[in-house]
């Protein structure tokens, strides 16, 4: 989640507690407490419409406790809540517009570590909420507790499920008897997380076979939750044992996917949006949006079919803004998160993976369809600053001298500073709660990504 400053003269937060334009997220016990929970689920909610909340939650052992302390919250201030119980996140975002509700509450840390729990909120259109509207509840929530209101008529709790719902507009939105005749056979890591919820039936209703590792949703990782192939490497082997044609990992909120090929060849995060939107544009050309971090392999695939790529800033948020802007036939971020929006205007792993079936049951494999993707090496890094140059000041002097580094390049500042040249690119983010920049770059070699990381570095150590 993009991460933002306390407000001037605000009540401070537990230093550990990450509250952004989004959500919040920490250490539940620590950080993250019942009464921090059911604060932030009244400023919320002080912030909506008249009408009901939508909450929902991943699978993590807390999640029940801080589900019920919001509830409390927003029933004793009048709200009519709709329960989703376990569910993935694109699925809260679908009944929340569905069940036209006020707003959302997904209870969810995403890829972060067990102890950690959070709350991702959502707008009435079933969005992430804008920096705008998050930045207000942040306000609210970092004031001075009130006094109590006096106690008015209570709402109402009522349980939804909206994964059927889910379910069908995916299918609806690829060629589901094509898949079913394919007969993919499938391995599936749902990290313990709600993604088994919607993935599962998913996949078989799409005539696959589905092996599954981590399919109970109860939030006890057996490995670190980020689908990214370090914390995966004891995994990948077994896609191979079991005969499968595709790997799917989904983190444990299932807005984000991963996808390996029959021998357990990572393909990396990167490829799963360039492999969707190369699936959706292969029938309803269309523009692309996706912020400035991902690979450059999205908009080499959207040129391939002569469409626009348009770009923005880092944050779901952002690009979501973008692609209703620009009218996207699909968007995304580079972390594996796919949006489509006939589905829902929230990353969803679940239309991630209908898609890459659907090119499967072309009669190509995983291994030829990442083949056929523009040839692109992506590193990242971060590097410490100075004191005086620390959290929240920017990039300063070290953007002249970045700029200067590389005088081919064309400059942008649409987030940080993102440098482009023909054969790669480098972004260069200053973090807003830390003393460092997060430096990334993508060329069509290694050498070529890891010089431009090393002179960024050269140049930021200079100034």
């Amino acid at each position: 989640m993009p991460e933002s400053q306390p407000s001037p003269g605000s009540r401070p937060v537990p230093e550990s507690l990450i509250v952004s334009v989004s959500g919040l997220r920490g250490v539940v016990g620590e950080s993250l407490t019942a009464e921090v929970a059911a604060r932030y689920a009244g400023a919320f909610a002080a912030t909506l419409p008249p009408g009901p909340v939508v909450v929902g939650r991943d699978g993590r052992t807390h999640g029940p406790m801080l589900v019920a302390t919001i509830v409390e919250a927003l029933v004793n201030a009048g709200r009519d809540v709709l329960d989703c119980g376990v569910a993935a996140t694109p699925t809260v975002g679908i009944v929340v517009a569905a069940e036209r509700a006020a707003g959302g509450i997904q209870v969810s840390a995403s890829h972060n570590p067990a102890r950690y729990n959070g709350m991702k909120l959502f707008s009435a259109s079933g969005r992430v909420l804008t920096a705008a509207a998050g930045g207000g509840v942040r306000d609210r929530f970092e004031q001075p507790p009130a006094a109590p209101a006096v106690s008015g008529p209570h709402g109402c709790l009522r349980t939804v499920d909206g994964t059927a719902a889910h379910i069908a507009r995916v299918l609806a939105r690829v060629d589901a008897a094509a898949i079913r005749r394919r007969a993919v056979r499938v391995w599936i890591d749902c990290c313990h997380g709600a993604g088994s919820r919607v993935a599962v039936p998913l996949l078989e209703a799409l005539g696959c076979t589905v092996v599954i590792e981590g399919g109970e949703p109860d939030g006890r990782f057996t490995h670190p939750p980020e689908p990214v192939a370090g914390n995966l490497a004891a995994l990948l082997p077994r896609i191979a044992a079991v005969g499968a044609d595709v790997g799917f990992i989904l983190d444990p909120d299932a807005d984000r996917l991963a996808i390996a090929d029959a021998t357990g060849r990572w393909l990396g995060e990167e490829a799963t949006l360039a492999l969707a939107v190369d699936a959706v544009l292969a029938r309803s050309p269309g523009p692309v949006v996706v912020n400035c971090s991902t690979s450059g392999m999205t908009a080499a695939i959207a040129a391939r079919h002569g469409v626009p790529c348009h770009a923005t800033a880092v944050g779901e948020a952002n690009v979501v803004e973008g692609m209703v802007a620009a009218g996207a036939v699909i968007g995304g971020e580079g972390n594996g998160g796919v949006i489509d929006p006939q589905v829902v205007l929230v990353r969803d792993a679940a239309v991630g993976m209908a898609l890459v079936l659907e090119r499967l049951a072309t009669g190509v494999s995983v291994a030829e369809l990442a083949a056929g993707l523009p040839r692109m090496v992506m590193l990242k890094e971060t590097v410490d600053l100075p004191p005086d140059r620390g959290a929240g000041r920017g990039l300063g002097a070290v953007d002249a001298r970045l700029v200067a580094a590389f005088p081919a390049a064309r400059a942008s500042r649409l987030d940080g500073l993102r440098l482009d040249w023909d054969t790669g690119w480098l972004l260069v983010r200053a973090s807003n709660t830390e003393p460092i920049v997060r430096l990334v770059a993508e060329a069509d070699s290694r050498q070529g990504a890891a010089a431009a990381i090393g002179r960024a570095r050269e140049a930021i150590a200079a100034a």
